[in-house]
């Protein structure tokens, strides 16, 4: 087994190989600059270790781990696109340093080129990474609508917040995991165990963006600090306060969801004050650490040695402790 870090630079050279420009220089460039962006590869890093941790080599795993990277970025060009998101990892997004039409296109050419990824799989591994990809896709699109459609509605629960981000963010992070295991060729009850491990864990890491979107860093986040609260996004952190809230201040606080002003900086730390006050900011810390906690009980009967165990243990604790 190798370190988290190996994988990240076995992951990262194989990138920089694959990557060329090619013709029309406007689809492609657009391409290469959101892969180039960086952030930590969290999912192909997840198909690379997973593969080795049931057997298989990581050299086997580079094309899937390099699908599913290339499928992430191409749900943030048309997800930034959606939300008119000036910034991505720090940096322009796609359409703002091109234009929209470029990015709708460069994002579709992602998509396609991910299933071509596949391609390099023979028989049953190729089926069976390719069912699980078709299903896992279907899945994020619809976590997305869901996302734009509690933009308008008033009456979001937070089972329903949980269901729309698990399809949105956390199903990538299983199906990274069980695609590792798949080119490893584990058995059906490891694939399952390491999928839900992924799942859940990327459910904790999907809060953990909602409550880093409200209180991280702007130096280190990489995002527009307070994005979400501009948007009106009926994030966890919302809902919790509106949970914890008086009569009264549940009307102050979708008073202030309702506004979209052309300074928002006053909007954004009212709906903070209101997030710390009512106590939702500790209860999302607690629903991170429980969601981890439930990640690494799936891993409690899987059929691995401990030491393997460890490594999938301190990945989860690192991505429960991140600050980016």
């Amino acid at each position: 087994m190798h370190t988290i870090s190996d994988y990240q630079g076995y992951f990262l050279e194989y990138l920089t190989q694959k990557t060329t420009t090619k013709e029309p220089k406007n689809l492609y460039e657009p391409i290469n600059y959101i892969l180039a962006l960086g952030g930590k590869r969290l999912r192909p890093t997840l198909v690379l270790m997973a593969s080795e941790i049931f057997g298989g080599s990581y050299n086997n795993a580079l094309d899937a781990a390099l699908a599913v990277e290339v499928f992430h970025n191409f749900s943030l060009i048309h997800d930034d696109i959606m939300d008119a998101a000036p910034l991505r990892r720090g940096k322009e997004t796609v359409h703002e340093k091109w234009d929209i039409n470029t990015g709708i296109l460069s994002g579709d050419a992602m998509l396609i080129n991910a299933y071509q990824l596949f391609e390099s799989y023979e028989g049953d591994t190729f089926k069976k990474l390719a069912k699980l990809f078709t299903k896992t896709a279907i899945e994020v699109c619809e976590g997305q609508q869901y996302d734009i459609d509690f933009e308008t509605r008033d009456d979001v629960t937070i089972p329903e917040y949980i269901k729309m981000i698990e399809y949105k963010t956390a199903v990538l992070v299983g199906a990274a995991l069980k695609m590792g295991a798949i080119v490893a060729n584990a058995e059906e009850s490891c694939q399952s165990s390491i999928y839900d491990f992924g799942r859940l864990l990327g459910l904790a890491f999907q809060l953990q963006d909602d409550y880093l979107d409200a209180f991280g860093d702007p130096e280190t986040f990489g995002k527009q600090v307070g994005g979400d609260i501009i948007e009106n996004k009926k994030t966890f952190l919302y809902l919790k306060a509106l949970e914890f809230c008086s009569k009264d201040e549940q009307k102050q606080l979708q008073g202030l969801f309702s506004l979209n002003p052309d300074d928002p900086s006053d909007k954004i730390n009212a709906v903070k004050y209101f997030f710390e006050t009512t106590g939702a900011k500790e209860a999302t810390r607690e629903e991170i650490e429980a969601y981890t906690q439930k990640a690494f009980m799936a891993l409690k009967d899987m059929n691995i040695s401990e030491d393997k165990k460890s490594l999938l243990r301190l990945f989860g604790e690192n991505l429960m402790n991140r600050s980016v």
